[in-house]
């Protein structure tokens, strides 16, 4: 049996008493994509948190590639092979567009010319080349969504943890990202675990999902089954979801 490229076991984690997550174990094969939603303040950015090493588990392991990465830094994390986005996107505002992106590039080479090379490459796969030397202040939050995609993607990662990067974008926008998520999955093997509101999203780029809720493993299946679970529906999707 092979091993998953991510694997949490029973992962927990309190903050001054309250049980944000509690006892979520989850596996991610590689070459998958597979997604993480529930309600607000389920406990899924939390989970993206302990993986990322933002703040490591109350209890609980964090398996990548069958190493244990429980509790080590972000930075860490990054070098072992994890990107991520976060929900709330922050650019380097003083920096351009190209800039913000080759900081993320760095992390596969100390040379400037092949990171500032290897970041003009992502921007244009997004479609921000046009906008490669704007500030980045000066995006619009599509714009800003995708710039956050190619800095995560800069890193090189193996595993992509996608924090919301389709809320607030039009149907369009969102089928666009979409497409963009399945050829890179498809064209570089890269792994994704994403947590998404935009069920249209969810539906057309998961094989599995997984459902939290109050912090624990609510339901998982694939998205026909997830959608179709009755305590899914009641907490969380609602009967006139689709």
């Amino acid at each position: 049996m092979s091993v998953p490229l991510l694997k949490i076991d029973q992962l927990a984690k309190s903050f001054k008493g309250l049980r944000a997550v509690d006892g979520v174990s989850i596996e991610v094969p590689e070459g998958k994509i597979y997604a993480l939603i529930g309600p607000n303040g389920a406990g899924k950015t939390t989970i993206f948190n302990m993986i990322a090493g933002v703040f490591a588990p109350t209890e609980g392991q964090v398996l990548f590639g069958g190493q244990d990465i429980t509790g080590l830094r972000p930075d860490q994390v990054c070098q072992a092979g994890i990107g991520r986005t976060f929900q709330v996107v922050k650019p380097f505002n003083d920096l351009s567009v190209l800039d913000n992106v080759l900081v993320g590039a760095l992390r596969k080479t100390p040379h400037v010319d092949e990171a500032r090379e290897a970041a003009s490459t992502i921007l244009k796969q997004l479609g921000l080349d046009g906008k490669s030397q704007q500030m980045a202040t000066n995006l619009t939050l599509p714009e800003r969504k995708r710039l956050e995609v190619a800095r995560a993607l800069a890193t090189g990662p193996q595993l992509l943890l996608l924090d919301e990067v389709m809320a607030g974008l039009r149907p369009t926008e969102t089928d666009e990202m979409v497409t963009f998520f399945r050829n890179l999955n498809k064209e570089t093997g890269i792994t994704i675990l994403l947590i998404e509101h935009v069920m249209r999203a969810v539906m057309a780029l998961s094989e599995r999902v997984y459902v939290v809720n109050y912090g624990q493993l609510l339901s998982q299946g694939t998205p026909d089954e997830v959608v179709n679970d009755q305590a899914v529906l009641d907490c969380y999707l609602g009967e006139d979801a689709f």
